[in-house]
């Protein structure tokens, strides 16, 4: 099996190894060196000042979108979200059932944002931004550098989610003046789900201490006390922890985030050459390096998914709802090389051949 969805994506022999190791006692001062760690590699990776903190929440992504909007944002703040798919929506959501007020930008399928969409938005008393930047449902990576002028110059509190971008795209949360960064381990970190990291400026650290939320587990004022220490308030999923650890050193000694970045950036451009001359239109005005959403010109996309997973061992992404059938994405992330594309080409040849797309 070939897995080139966007998570849980492909792992390196080495953080399979310690998947397969017994789960050791916790509490100790072994792995409180390993979380402490964990937190350094993290906050370097994604250019966080050195007084930043990072989060390690034992829940997928959206159990951190949640602790963020549960314990950054109160009643009193008005909200611009970007809502280009159903991860935008996720936002939304959260934002609905805390009582946080908002207006969301909404953008049809594949659509970038643009400096004509935020126009509206100038002066109008908004205190924060919550973005997407790679909205995973439909490939779209949106421009953060113009969302980080638009926030700078209107003093907004800049929430990103970069759970499928972290680590595949240029991402520096000082240059940026990203308060919040959001991301997991199962994309582009390539460890198994189960561990979401939040990672916050010291803004956003001070609006956590001065918040009250209402919530046990989310309660990051609880995480950052116990973080002090490398440890997490309630047990932890410890043996990803110890996964995540390995992966991060693994991508240091292999020279760091700008190698990853090349190396997934690599993948994207060789298998977007070799899929031009097959019948598929690439959904996304702009894509990150993790993902490429492709439309069939003349097949169901998701008969395409079950076809690759069924008959020819390989994995896609599918989508649901009024998607299931319009879009598939092929992943870029995780333990892939560029003959792992060449097999997947030749299958979709040969579906082509037999009359199949």
């Amino acid at each position: 099996m070939i897995n080139f969805t966007v998570g849980p994506v492909q792992s390196s022999d080495l953080v399979r190894s310690i998947g397969g190791e017994q789960v050791p006692y916790f509490r100790t001062a072994e792995f409180s060196k390993i979380m402490l760690e964990n937190e350094e590699l993290m906050k370097k990776f994604s250019g966080a000042e050195d007084e930043a903190r990072v989060i390690f929440i034992t829940g997928s992504g959206t159990a951190s979108m949640e602790a963020v909007v549960a314990n950054t944002l109160t009643e009193q703040d008005k909200v611009l979200i970007v809502n280009g798919g159903s991860f935008g929506q996720r936002f939304v959501q959260l934002c609905e059932i805390y009582g946080i007020s908002y207006s969301e930008i909404k953008l049809d399928v594949g659509k970038a944002l643009t400096e004509k969409h935020l126009q509206a938005y100038e002066n109008q008393g908004f205190t924060a931004f919550m973005v997407n930047v790679h909205e995973t449902s439909t490939g779209v990576h949106y421009d953060l550098h113009m969302i980080s002028e638009f926030c700078k110059r209107n003093q907004m509190f800049l929430v990103v989610d970069a759970i499928s971008s972290f680590l595949a795209d240029e991402f520096d949360m000082k240059e940026f003046g990203v308060d919040v960064m959001i991301t997991g381990s199962q994309k582009a970190l390539a460890c198994p789900p189960g561990i979401s990291m939040i990672v916050l400026s010291v803004k956003a650290v001070e609006r956590v201490e001065s918040n009250r939320p209402k919530c046990m587990y989310l309660d990051l004022k609880s995480a950052l006390k116990n973080g002090e220490r490398g440890q997490t308030p309630f047990t932890p999923a410890v043996g990803i922890l110890r996964q995540i650890h390995a992966r991060l050193k693994e991508i240091e000694s292999a020279g760091g985030v700008e190698t990853e970045i090349k190396k997934i950036g690599i993948l994207a451009e060789d298998f977007r050459n070799k899929i031009k001359e097959l019948p598929f239109d690439i959904v996304s005005e702009s894509m990150s390096n993790a993902v490429t959403p492709l439309h069939p010109l003349t097949a169901s996309a998701n008969d395409i998914f079950l076809t690759l997973k069924d008959e020819y061992g390989i994995w896609v992404c599918p989508n649901g709802g009024e998607l299931k059938d319009a879009v598939f994405r092929v992943g870029h992330i995780g333990n892939l090389t560029t003959e792992d594309n060449d097999k997947l080409i030749d299958a979709l040849k040969d579906m082509q051949k037999r009359g199949l797309i």
